[in-house]
């Protein structure tokens, strides 16, 4: 668009929405920054109709900080006009409009600063902008609505208390500056300080408009992220009737949350606290916006009880020296004909100055001559200077701006005048030095803007406590720089805090999940709302509100509470556990029973019935058999890497030697009685080749073992996969082939013993020991034949058990079903142990 268009289109503009008649307060100078201040806060707009001309629109309810803040731009002009540093020999002049916090009046006064006569309606617009520059407003939605007429024409607004952060979008508001933070930072700190406080459950409320929709999403935005919930978000606006606001308020005291932030201009929160009074709303936790936790007209000791102990983030106060003295300075004699003094004085002082007209005054008649001093209101109060001092700040910047535009300098302490005027310089040209100003006011503070046209954002967090006279105070109790890093933004100053109860309220929808416990979100419900359910075995939370249980590492288990691993404990056959103690005793009894019977044996070594017992396979049986017994004590015990590989090729060993010893005397005894001739004649078996079978049987055992050891050893094993809750210490078996390998030997040994036997078992003889053969080896058989699906579904240390078990079983069998007969013999009937009842009437021969 070239500048002859935009000049066009402005008066076209112009014409359509005409403007208001004349500025509040105005003074010509050669540069002139316009202003749009909520001087009143209430509207009337009048009916329309097709028939009558609209009327003009009716701004009441004056407001004594709006005026603060015009009076604060009117200070900082005259101390820049009296500057020899700052536009020296340039005058500054001011027009300042009424917006009435609405949008409508907002465009118009956009419409008349832009305009350069005074009257519109009805008459042609100038072509040139009056004013370099704007301050103001208020409001964020009254800000949009002015930039969208003075935006067109790149003319600089900057704004002291507009936060919406809708307005840091340098694409759609490119003419837009402003002193205090977007509402982008704060609504984060707001929902920094409710999780700081453990407030996860709060409810909202906000004024219907830009301002309160923008930052009230970004604070449910950042909630979310902070893991805070909204139980209800509520708008008010002052254009709503009184009705809505008590319906909000109701929801309020209805409402399960503890805590509500306020995202309210001032003039909602008034309309709101009313209704709040009305219905006795105590016991909440106010948070509140920066528009209204430092307005003194609010803390008063009328709504003390509703808002004491609020909290809510602000920008930082500052002292103006000597505002104060030129507020007080401020009179109706300054311009007798400026209604908006006389307006001002009347509200002030409850008087009037117009009298009636048969010459009584209404009311109490103005002087003129009352003193400011004596009041106590918000105009005159300066102990916190936060959005006075950014119209201070803003008219500053716009003088530097203007300052680097025309080239204004000074050389040493003489001020060299050689600022270059010029009477004509586009908007555009303001609003490129606006964007570089960086400067240090005289408080030490420094001014300047980012690419959006913010300031920096740093905020004090305030809380509404009560003095030792009943005064509302505002105290800092915190902060929040949001140039620092990320968990460093928000502090407190550790000042006690003042609670809206006697103590931090808890405001949550579900109480926490101690540890132990999780959380499990309520279906159909915020995920703020939620169930405590305990940690499964095996699994703990070891912190509050945990969102999911942690499982332990394989060698941990959770502990009762299920909020600590702790070691599993590991479990083996030990020697002091009763099983343990029981099958030790079982196997030294066997062994001393064995080594008892080969002293028996040993004793009556010339009788014939243990001659004819083969005494030296006897002797040897009974000395594999102790070593059978005593190879069970190597499967108790905390298994080991020698104690493993003992116990499996122990076991293999001796019971092969076991068998092959019953193998042999199996054997001679058949081979005995097959040749048996007619004249009773008896070829004795040689003992070397039983000797030699023994070994030869005994020694394949040997290799087997030896390949096993070699090639894939048995090694402790932690088990944790059979029982999850502890370590079954064991054996890993290293080659499965190796032991059924080993099994498997001595369970063909024994097949082919007890096939022997059998044939043998009817041979002629009163003392037949091949039938007792046949016995031990069926029993033999049977034990392990019952051990193989015993200890394949046997868990943890029973296993080891069955295997020991069917150990002792099948030595017992052996030892009881061999030994025991002859013994019986030798000991109670000796009678019998002669050679004459060997042979029998059979004549046979004896072994």
């Amino acid at each position: 668009m070239t500048i002859s268009e935009s000049l066009l289109d402005k008066a076209a503009l112009c014409r359509m929405l005409g403007s208001p008649e004349f500025p509040l307060l105005s003074k010509e100078g050669d540069i002139i920054i316009g202003g749009a201040f909520s001087i009143h806060t209430q509207i009337t707009k009048p009916l329309l109709s097709f028939t009558d001309p609209p009327k003009r629109l009716i701004c009441s309810r004056f407001n004594f900080r709006e005026f603060r803040f015009v009076q604060t731009m009117i200070f900082a002009i005259e101390q820049i006009n009296n500057s020899t540093s700052l536009l020296p020999n340039i005058s500054i002049g001011y027009k300042i409009f009424d917006s009435c916090g609405s949008t409508v009046s907002a465009t118009r006064a956009a419409m008349a600063l832009m305009n350069g006569q005074e009257r519109t309606l009805g008459k042609n617009c100038s072509s040139k902008s009056s004013v370099h520059a704007i301050i103001g407003t208020s409001e964020s939605s009254s800000t949009i609505a002015m930039l969208q007429t003075s935006g067109i024409f790149q003319i600089p607004v900057i704004s002291h208390f507009a936060t919406c952060a809708c307005l840091s979008n340098r694409r759609e508001y490119s003419s837009f500056f402003r002193t205090i933070p977007s509402d982008y930072h704060q609504s984060r700190a707001l929902a920094k300080l409710v999780k700081h406080f453990g407030w996860t459950w709060v409810g909202t409320v906000r004024s219907d408009n830009d301002y309160g929709n923008n930052g009230m999403a970004t604070f449910i935005k950042a909630a979310g992220q902070e893991g805070v919930c909204i139980e209800y978000s509520e708008a008010i606006s002052r254009t709503y009737p009184q009705s809505q606001a008590a319906r909000v308020v109701r929801v309020i005291r209805n409402g399960s949350a503890r805590v509500l932030v306020a995202f309210l201009s001032h003039v909602e929160m008034d309309m709101l606290l009313e209704e709040a009074m009305k219905q006795n709303l105590t016991g909440v936790q106010w948070v509140g916006s920066e528009s209204w936790i430092t307005a003194g007209h609010l803390a008063t000791k009328r709504h003390l009880d509703i808002l004491i102990g609020s909290l809510g983030f602000t920008i930082r106060k500052s002292k103006i020296p000597g505002l104060r003295e030129f507020l007080l300075q401020v009179n109706p004699s300054q311009n007798p004909q400026n209604s908006l003094l006389r307006e001002f004085w009347e509200t002030t002082f409850g008087c009037s100055f117009q009298s009636s007209l048969d010459g009584q005054s209404q009311g109490r008649q103005c002087s003129g001559s009352e003193r400011l001093d004596d009041v106590d209101n918000t105009f005159t109060d300066v102990s916190e200077l936060r959005i006075s001092n950014n119209v201070y700040k803003a008219v500053y910047a716009v003088a530097h701006a203007m300052h680097n535009m025309l080239n204004c300098s000074h050389h040493g302490e003489k001020l060299n005048q050689s600022c270059i005027w010029r009477d004509k310089f586009e908007p555009v040209q303001v609003l490129k030095n606006l964007q570089g100003v960086n400067f240090t006011l005289h408080s030490g503070e420094r001014v300047y803007f980012d690419d959006n046209g913010d300031p920096a954002a740093i905020y004090d967090l305030m809380n509404w406590q009560r003095s030792p006279t009943g005064e509302t105070v505002f105290v800092t109790v915190g902060s929040y720089d949001a140039l620092l890093p990320n968990g460093k933004q928000f502090t407190m100053n550790g000042i006690n805090i003042t609670w809206a109860c006697t103590q931090v309220p808890q405001s949550v929808c579900s109480e926490s999940c101690v540890p132990g416990f999780r959380q499990a979100v309520i279906k159909g419900k915020p995920v703020c709302c939620f169930s405590c359910i305990a940690c499964a075995a095996g699994e703990i939370s070891n912190t509050s509100d945990s969102a999911e249980c942690s499982r332990c590492s394989l060698e941990y288990w959770s502990n009762e509470d299920r909020s600590l691993c702790v070691a599993k404990a590991v479990e083996f056959l030990s020697f002091e556990e009763t099983m343990g103690t029981l099958l030790t005793a079982l196997s030294l009894f066997g062994a001393s029973l064995t080594l008892v019977v080969s002293i028996v044996f040993f004793q009556f070594r010339d009788t014939p019935l243990v001659k004819a017992s083969n005494s030296e396979l006897s002797f040897l049986l009974l000395f594999s058999l102790t070593l059978c017994f005593l190879c069970s004590l190597t499967f108790i015990g905390r298994p080991s890497d020698w104690s493993c590989m003992l116990r499996h090729t122990a076991f293999g060993i001796t019971f092969a030697l076991c068998i092959s010893c019953i193998l042999a005397k199996t054997v001679a005894v058949l081979i005995a009685f097959r040749a048996t001739g007619p004249k009773n004649t008896v070829p004795q078996c040689s003992a070397l080749l039983q000797r030699a079978s023994v070994l030869s049987c005994t020694t394949l055992q040997v290799i087997v073992c030896v390949l096993w050891l070699t090639l894939a050893p048995p090694f402790p094993h932690k088990n944790t996969a059979h029982a999850t809750e502890k370590i079954i210490l064991e054996c890993n078996l290293g080659s499965v082939i190796g032991f059924w390998a080993v099994l498997g030997y001595i369970g063909i040994l024994a097949v082919l013993c007890f096939l022997l036997a059998f044939l043998a078992r009817k041979l002629p003889d009163n003392f037949n020991e091949a039938k007792f053969i046949t016995f031990s080896m069926l029993i033999f058989c049977a034990v392990w034949i019952t051990f193989i699906p015993a200890y394949v579904s046997s868990p943890g240390k029973f296993t080891v058990a069955v295997e020991i078990f069917a150990i002792l079983a099948s030595s017992f069998g052996l030892l009881f079903c061999i030994f025991a007969p002859k013994c019986y013999i030798i000991l109670l009937k000796p009678e019998r142990n002669t050679k004459k009842h060997m042979l029998g009437r059979n004549n046979a021969i004896s072994l």
